[in-house]
């Protein structure tokens, strides 16, 4: 069940001789602020899922080559591999970036950049500057041989560091997504637009009817939503097609952008209702920084995800069920699926659908990495509002 979002003041606050709260207290608050989350979209209530939802962030995970934490370097972000191994750790959507190549296919890559090494020098290229089978030779082979093309990525500082994972896994389409991973797994599909390029509408027109022809050819029933940082992205896909939900992406003001709709929670929700968007995903902390967005969002019926490294500590997870978040984009799959069956009273199937495909590499060798399973702690309502007063301060230092 979902909390019906507070402003801060609005949460009770036991002074010292005022009234105590035990722990019971705390389920009474809770059925007092009961509320049903959704948006209309074509006649419907549309959410992602009717509970608190957990989507695997490009599928199984980010990578990032100079974590400390090995589950960064596990498996390959955004291909059918960890696509699958989410689902068998029991995700109801992942969700990946979806660009166009020069020759118009759609292809499942995160960075603006993809980046080489010939002949000892660094090679970048956007997607839109390859044709599919150039980009499809970066990486490990379908065939398993070693690509002449390795894959590097670029770090904070600026080095440029091969790209390692324990379980590697080829490049791949968007059709290959569709016809290889398990078909009860729902699609997040953030359509992918550089941040240092000023679009066109005719651009972003093209690549969109691209992506949007390629979800209508092979979803065949499967669960889709789109999303997208770039506001117009998002408003024409709106505009293109009414058959799947459109979010908006934002940072929400954690990071400032020369396009103000990019700048604040307020400012998407103007976006979305101007646009008939069904919902934000946002910048955790964003959300915890101004934790009385969430009634406006709310009262907007509009949806709310988040995303961020945040959303890989289990507490903050468990607040964000408390306050009426609609569901997280998450690395740690099966520790958070896990610490949210744990906290909601489901179930969490770690081995995933039986009807699951077993395309691609097998995983058995990161089971060392999951910690043992969570157990939520227990709040008070004094403990609550006092959790909710504190974290925005705590996130802004």
């Amino acid at each position: 069940m979902a909390l019906k979002a507070l402003h801060v003041s609005d949460v009770p606050v036991t002074e010292p001789g005022g009234i105590s709260y035990n722990t019971d207290s705390t389920v009474t608050l809770i059925n007092q602020l009961l509320d049903g989350p959704g948006k209309q979209i074509d006649g419907s209530v549309w959410k992602p899922s009717s509970e608190f939802v957990v989507v695997g962030h490009r599928g199984s995970g980010m990578n990032k080559v100079l974590s400390s934490d090995k589950r960064m370097q596990a498996i390959m972000e955004n291909t059918i591999t960890s696509f699958n191994e989410a689902a068998r750790n029991g995700v109801r959507f992942v969700e990946f970036d979806v660009q166009v190549t020069r020759d118009d296919r759609a292809v499942i890559f995160h960075d603006d950049l993809i980046v080489t090494k010939e002949n000892e020098i660094i090679v970048e290229k956007h997607i839109n500057e390859l044709t599919l089978e150039e980009f499809l030779s970066y990486g490990l082979q379908t065939n398993g041989h070693t690509a002449e093309k390795p894959l590097l990525r670029k770090t904070p500082d600026g080095r440029f560091l091969e790209w390692k994972v324990l379980v590697d896994d080829s490049l791949c389409t968007l059709k290959e997504a569709f016809d290889k991973v398990d078909r009860s797994l729902g699609f997040n599909i953030e359509l992918k637009f550089n941040d240092e390029i000023d679009y066109s509408e005719d651009q972003l027109r093209h690549d969109l009817e691209v992506i949007i022809e390629d979800v209508r050819e092979n979803a065949r029933g499967r669960q889709v939503f789109f999303s997208s940082f770039h506001p117009d992205a998002a408003l024409l896909t709106r505009k293109m097609q009414n058959m799947y939900p459109v979010l908006f992406l934002t940072d929400g003001g954690v990071e400032t952008y020369k396009d103000f709709r990019r700048n604040s929670l307020e400012a998407a929700v103007q976006v979305c209702i101007l646009g008939g968007l069904q919902g934000i995903v946002s910048e955790v902390k964003a959300v915890l920084q101004n934790p009385g967005a969430v009634s406006k969002i709310k009262e907007s019926n509009l949806c709310l995800l988040t995303y961020g490294q945040l959303n890989n500590v289990e507490e903050t997870v468990y607040l964000e069920h408390l306050i009426g978040i609609d569901g997280v984009i998450v690395d740690f799959v099966p520790e958070i699926v896990q610490s949210v069956a744990d906290f909601t009273g489901g179930s969490s199937d770690l081995n995933g659908p039986a009807d699951l495909q077993d395309d691609g590499p097998q995983i058995t060798s990161t089971d060392s990495l999951r910690p043992p399973s969570y157990s939520p702690p227990k709040f008070s309502a004094h403990e609550l509002s006092f959790i909710l007063k504190l974290i925005p301060q705590l996130i802004r230092n």
